[in-house]
Formats: C-alpha cells, sequence, structure tokens
C-alpha cells in the first residue's frame, strides 16, 4: 500500500513540463483559422450566396434549400483544404454537456468506387436517436427519433479531422430537448422587446442583441494523483480529505505568478481556443490554491454559449497533454473556494449603443434608466426562476458559503445609480437626468498619474450585480452550460419591456391630448411616470450590503424574496403559474417543456447524489476502514511488545498513546460501518419512490446528509492513521502543483 501511494504521488510530483514553443505569431494570426466565418464565406461561397448569409445571420431572414447546398459546397471545399474527413451535428443536449455523431463524407459512387460528397441536405438537419438523451418522458425508447438542424447564426468549425456544425436538437413532435433551442427564442424575445422600447429614444433602432462575457473558473490537478482518487474520478469532488495546513488563508495565490506548467497549458490553450474564434482576453491565478481563470472578450450570448461548451472541451483534452486534469465540479475541495462561472450581460443596438451604460444627454440617461429598471424588474418578478435556473446539485455546495453569492437573488446598483433611480422616484419629472462618468481620484505620489473611479463600486456578494454597463451574474456554476441562466434572464427582461410598452403606450393615449405642442412631452411624462412606478415596485430585489449576512436572510425573508435552499424544491420554480405564462407567451417554451426539464433536473439530481453515495460507501468499505484496521493492529502488536519488555506500569505509561489511537479507531470505524449501512438503506427506500420530483427531496433531506457525517469521521481517521498507509492523495498533495 505504502509503496503504491507514494509511486503514485511521487511520479506526478516528477513530470516535467511539456515543451511548449511560444507562439511565433501575434495573437491575431491564430484567430479564426479553424472556422468557417465571414471572411471564409466570402471567399468560398458565391457573391449572392454570400449576402443570402449575412442577411440570415444578421436579420434572421429565412434560408433556403439552393443557398444551402451552395454554402454546403463552400464549406466542403474550405473543410478539405484543411484535411477533414468528417463532419459531425454538434449540439447541447440536457446533459450539461455537448453531443456529437461523425460522419465521413463518402458516399458509392455507382460505379463500385467511392465519392466524397456534402448537400445542403446534411448541412441542413439530421437525425439523431433522441431517446437515448434525457428527455424527461418526451421521447420513449420506442420513439427514438428526433432531429439536428443547422444554427447558421452560430459558425462551422473544425476539431481535428471533423467539420463541426453547431445545430438545435428537438423531437420528432417538435418539442425542444436542448438548450440552444429556447436559448435562441429567448434572445428572439429579448430583440423585439427592446427594439420597441429603443424606438421611443431611437426609432433607427432596428436590432437589439443580448451580449455575454462568460468568466471560466477551473482547477488543476496532477493527473496521476487524480487517477489516485476514485472520488475525483467518478464524480469530480473529494468525498473526503481533511484541510491542509495551508491552504488559501495567506492570500498569496490570487493574480500571483502563474506556475511554469500551468503557463504552458494555459499557452497551448489558447492558441486552439483563438483558431475556434474564442477570443481569449484574461488568465490569472484565482483564489484558492491550484485554481485559475480565463476570461474572453464579450460577444453576442448564442456565439458565447456555444464557445463556452467549447473552450471546457478544449481545455480538458489540452490539460492531459501537461499532465493534469481539469476539475469544473463547482466545489471540488472542501474549506477553500469553489468555481463559478460570472456571467456579464448586456444589450446593445446594432447602431453601437449599449443600453445599460448611463449616456451625456437627458435623454439618453432616460433610456439608460428605463433599461436598469425594466431588467430589475424582470429579475425581481423571478428570482426564484433565476434561482432555479443557476442550481445544481453540484453549484448548490458552492451557493451560500463566504466565497460565492448567497442562495438569494438580489441585485447591487452602487451608490451613484441608486440615487439615480431615488431621484427619479421622487424628484419633479420635469428635472434634468444627468449622471457623472467617470471621476478622477488624485494620489498624494507624484509618479502615479489620475485614476478614474467608475459610476459603480464591486459587490461580490451580490448574485446580480451591475458593473457599470452591464450586469454580472455571478451565480452560474463552473460546469452549467451558460444557456440555462441567459434563457431565464433574457426571457424574464423581455416581459418586463413588453409590459413596460404596453402601460407606457396605454398612457401616452390617455394622456397626449393634455400637452401642447409634440407628442414628445407625453411620451417622456408616461415614461417617467411608470418608471416610478416600476422603481417601487422592484425595490426589495434592491440590495448594496453584505450578502452574507444572517440578518440578510432575514430581510430577504420580510421583502418577499426566495430564500429556499434546497435544490429540488428550487426547481419547481420552472413550473410556477407565472414562469410557465412568461415563457408560453414569448414562445420560449412550452408547459409540457418545462415540466419534462424538470423531470430531467430531479431526476439528474438523485443520479448525482446516488453515485456518490455509491463511491463513499465503497471508499469507506474497502479502502479506509481496511487500512484504518490495519493500522490499528500494529498499534495493538506495539502494545503487546511493550508489555512484554518493560515492567506492567511502565508499558502502560509508554503505550497510553497508543491505546488512546486503539480505542479512537475503533469507535470511528464502527461508526462509519453504521453510517455506511444507513446509507445504503436510506438509499434503497429513495429508490422505491416513483415520482422523480420526491426521490430528488428524498435524496436532498435524507441520503445526501448522510455524505457528511461519514466524512467526518473518515478525516478525523486521517489525521491519527499512518500517513504512509493513508490509501488516497491528500489535500496537502492535491493542492499545490510542482
Amino acid at each position: 500500500m505504502e509503496v503504491l501511494r507514494f509511486q503514485v504521488v511521487g511520479e506526478a510530483f516528477k513530470k516535467k513540463p511539456l515543451e511548449v514553443k511560444a507562439p511565433s505569431e501575434r495573437p491575431a494570426i491564430y484567430f479564426g483559422k479553424k472556422v468557417f466565418n465571414r471572411e471564409k464565406m466570402y471567399k468560398y461561397l458565391p457573391k449572392k450566396v454570400y449576402e443570402k448569409m449575412i442577411d440570415v445571420m444578421d436579420n434572421g431572414a429565412q434560408l433556403d434549400r439552393n443557398v444551402a447546398d451552395a454554402v454546403a459546397d463552400g464549406m466542403k471545399q474550405w473543410a478539405f483544404e484543411n484535411g477533414v474527413t468528417h463532419y459531425t451535428h454538434w449540439f447541447q443536449p440536457l446533459t450539461e454537456g455537448t453531443a456529437e455523431k461523425h460522419d465521413s463524407f463518402i458516399e458509392h459512387d455507382g460505379k463500385g468506387g467511392m465519392m466524397e460528397e456534402f448537400s445542403g441536405k446534411l448541412l441542413v438537419q439530421q437525425e439523431p436517436d433522441a431517446s437515448s438523451f434525457p428527455s424527461g418522458g418526451i421521447r420513449s425508447t420506442f420513439e427514438a427519433r428526433g432531429y439536428s438542424a443547422w444554427d447558421p447564426t452560430s459558425p462551422v468549425f473544425i476539431i481535428d479531422d471533423t467539420l463541426c456544425i453547431p445545430t438545435v436538437f428537438i423531437s420528432y413532435s417538435g418539442e425542444a430537448l436542448d438548450y440552444k433551442t429556447p436559448l435562441l427564442r429567448a434572445l428572439h424575445a429579448v430583440n423585439v422587446a427592446a427594439t420597441d422600447v429603443c424606438h421611443y429614444f431611437d426609432p433607427s433602432v432596428k436590432k437589439v442583441t443580448s451580449n455575454l462575457g462568460w468568466e471560466q473558473e477551473y482547477f488543476l490537478v496532477d493527473e496521476g494523483l487524480y487517477a489516485a482518487r476514485p472520488d475525483l474520478l467518478l464524480t469530480g469532488r473529494t468525498l473526503m480529505g481533511h484541510d491542509s495546513a495551508k491552504n488559501q488563508q495567506m492570500d498569496d495565490h490570487y493574480f500571483g505568478s502563474i506556475p511554469e506548467r500551468v503557463a504552458a497549458f494555459m499557452r497551448e490553450l489558447e492558441i486552439e481556443a483563438l483558431e475556434l474564434g474564442i477570443s481569449c482576453k484574461t488568465r490569472h491565478n484565482e483564489v484558492a490554491p491550484n485554481q485559475f481563470e480565463l476570461a474572453p472578450i464579450f460577444e453576442e450570448t448564442n456565439l458565447a454559449v456555444d464557445h463556452n461548451m467549447l473552450i471546457m472541451s478544449i481545455m480538458k483534452r489540452v490539460a492531459r497533454k501537461h499532465g493534469f486534469r481539469v476539475l469544473l465540479h463547482e466545489k471540488p475541495f472542501a474549506g477553500i473556494n469553489g468555481s463559478g462561472k460570472h456571467n456579464n450581460w448586456s444589450l446593445s443596438t446594432d447602431n453601437g449603443v449599449l443600453l445599460h451604460a448611463p449616456g451625456k444627454t437627458p435623454e439618453q440617461n432616460l433610456r439608460f434608466a428605463t433599461f436598469i429598471v425594466e431588467t430589475l424588474m424582470g429579475v425581481y418578478h423571478h428570482n426564484g426562476l433565476l434561482k432555479a435556473s443557476i442550481m445544481s446539485a453540484t453549484n448548490a455546495h458552492r451557493l451560500g458559503a463566504n466565497e460565492a453569492p448567497p442562495a438569494i437573488i438580489s441585485s447591487f446598483l452602487g451608490k451613484q445609480v441608486s440615487e439615480l433611480l431615488d431621484h427619479i422616484e421622487k424628484a419633479d419629472r420635469d428635472d434634468i437626468l444627468s449622471m457623472d462618468g467617470k471621476q478622477g481620484m488624485k494620489m498624494d505620489i507624484p509618479e502615479i498619474p489620475e485614476i478614474l473611479i467608475d459610476n459603480t463600486d464591486r459587490n461580490r456578494t451580490s448574485p446580480f450585480a451591475f458593473t457599470g454597463n452591464r450586469f454580472e451574474f455571478r451565480a452560474v456554476g463552473s460546469e452549467a452550460n451558460c444557456a440555462s441562466a441567459m434563457i431565464a434572464l433574457n426571457a424574464a427582461v423581455a416581459e418586463a419591456l413588453i409590459n413596460f410598452k404596453q402601460r407606457v403606450d396605454a398612457r401616452i393615449a390617455e394622456t397626449a391630448e393634455t400637452f401642447e405642442g409634440s407628442g414628445h412631452n407625453a411620451t417622456y411624462h408616461a415614461i417617467i411616470d411608470v418608471l416610478r412606478e416600476d422603481i417601487k415596485t422592484c425595490k426589495p430585489i434592491r440590495f448594496d450590503g453584505n450578502g452574507y449576512s444572517d440578518e440578510w436572510v432575514e430581510e430577504a425573508t420580510k421583502r418577499g424574496l426566495d430564500v429556499e435552499k434546497s435544490c429540488p424544491i428550487i426547481f419547481e420554480r420552472y413550473l410556477d403559474r407565472s414562469s410557465i405564462q412568461m415563457f408560453e407567451s414569448l414562445g420560449v417554451m412550452t408547459k409540457k417543456e418545462l415540466e419534462a426539464r424538470n423531470e430531467v433536473k430531479w431526476e439528474t439530481y438523485t443520479k448525482k447524489i446516488q453515485i456518490e453515495a455509491r463511491v463513499l460507501g465503497d471508499l469507506s468499505m474497502n479502502h479506509i476502514i481496511p487500512v484504518a484496521t490495519n493500522y490499528q493492529s500494529a498499534l495493538l502488536k506495539n502494545v503487546t511488545d511493550m508489555a512484554s519488555v518493560f515492567p506492567a506500569d511502565k508499558a502502560k505509561q509508554l503505550s497510553a498513546r497508543n491505546l488512546k489511537l486503539i480505542e479512537e479507531i475503533a469507535e470511528r470505524t464502527s461508526t462509519i460501518e453504521t453510517l455506511v449501512e444507513d446509507l445504503v438503506n436510506a438509499r434503497k427506500q429513495a429508490n422505491k419512490i416513483a415520482n422523480e420530483h420526491k426521490k430528488a427531496i428524498a435524496y436532498h433531506d435524507v441520503v445526501e446528509p448522510k455524505l457528511d457525517l461519514i466524512r467526518y469521521q473518515i478525516d478525523k481517521l486521517e489525521l491519527i492513521v499512518d500517513d504512509s498507509l493513508w490509501p488516497l492523495p491528500k489535500y496537502r498533495e492535491l493542492l499545490f502543483i510542482r
């Protein structure tokens, strides 16, 4: 046991950095190399086909089959020039991952030979087996047919020798079985709603785009150590492990020098990402040991979601080349910070205006206030749904701790924006709206230039914080598909904007005749009046204080915000009447689709806890207890040997510590055996429940708490059992890359 453990640990520590040459070209040279982007379209497509594709991508025009055939020809030529032999429809089922089935281009030529072919039909549509993916009952085993359909707004790309075509995934009867389909619908809804509201301020606006800039946090561990931890291998997190004497308490890892091996990994990852059109901007050490972050420049939300799914896949593959494993679990290690995926979200117009950025004129600031307030209205009315959109069995470990946003959705605006909204609410409606931009702060150090101060501070305890020209949805989990949060958020804001416009139009119709001159005054006053109503209505969602405090939980409860912490119950928010009405009215999802997705969520939750329980039970009985009892036997032999050498009194004195350890080991191993038996019985009882919702609640309330009880006993044993005998790499070995 001792030799095996230290052989594994030692090999991991001896692993040298992979020789990776620094890029000989500037990053821009790599960008989009493996993407069939607009530049490639212009080169490989006929002019009219190219113009049609641009119209489809920018304006949502219909794509006909003739155009698809021409596009397929151009794609094929480009793909062949890049050594591609296969193609696949790349989609995002309800597994939190991606799916792909590779087909070669070869076809019979009718003369006993072979030809390579790729038509518009193959580009536009395929038929994967829908019954083999989570569907929440929409598809049964005997109802296997499903369809994947090309999404032309997300460019085709190459991975190795395969042409990857981003697609939606729907059932034979038309229900969405993926994340992309409802996301595209939600983005369309917010585009229409926001464009209509923009026309109050600028009639020339034709389109509003939802933007997303994600920040991906992750852990790296040595591959040898990872392989020696069955819990990491099978569940993505450590189910046991005592705190390392040193972890993150010195605050010396955050923004520290990036380890050489990690830097080599990051360089290769960034090159591959750039080739796929992912504009990597930021890399740095995060707060916890072995934790890092990668962030790109923001882009259109649908494309950003695709890129995030891609980057998670790429980093796993590249990490193994460098002797690492990537951990995307939100809480792979107890006692240190977990990983999130902050979603920086904003809206912008086709003429380049950021709708959540303050302006220089009263009219621009009224527009700014309108989109801030209506965003808050959407978040307020659907705060429980937004929490459900980011909740999972894995993210539940992170939320609510003093390292991540609390499990209560609130919004931080900052002093200046809060004062602006208070001013609108209370001041005379004809007062000029103004908001300062960045102001200078001078330091008493001559060599240091003036520092520009933003119009908001940062509140890291806020799940939905305004950060100057966008909102940062900080509660999204590291391994989650960003689409889940973006579907709920964009739909909620679209609904709020539609409601806002209806009330403003009604107010204009009622009051326009009372104003002299143009209708502009009537519009202005109607907007102010409705904004005042909404500022008062959504005030409970605004909170600029410490979201970690117990007082905030009490205050949030008084404000009527959702403070539920049980993951399976939080999922119920998808089936609230208000949620169903919103999704159906916007055409994002039907009640049937929502019910099916919740079945998937409950079933997934149950299976994750079930796997953890089985793994912990196995490790306890087959790894920990045998090692502990072996050490106990060695201690017993030592006590016996002492008694045979020394007088009874002296032997008792010398053996006191060992006797105490023998007794503690006996008590803890006995307790573990009892707890494991209780865990197995609890799991068996929960498995008898047919209803997925009730089963998930049973796993949350009864099964999951037993994991922590077992872990506590094992972690105590780790401190007393001979280190050379302990069967698993410890935190002090896992958390510090060498």
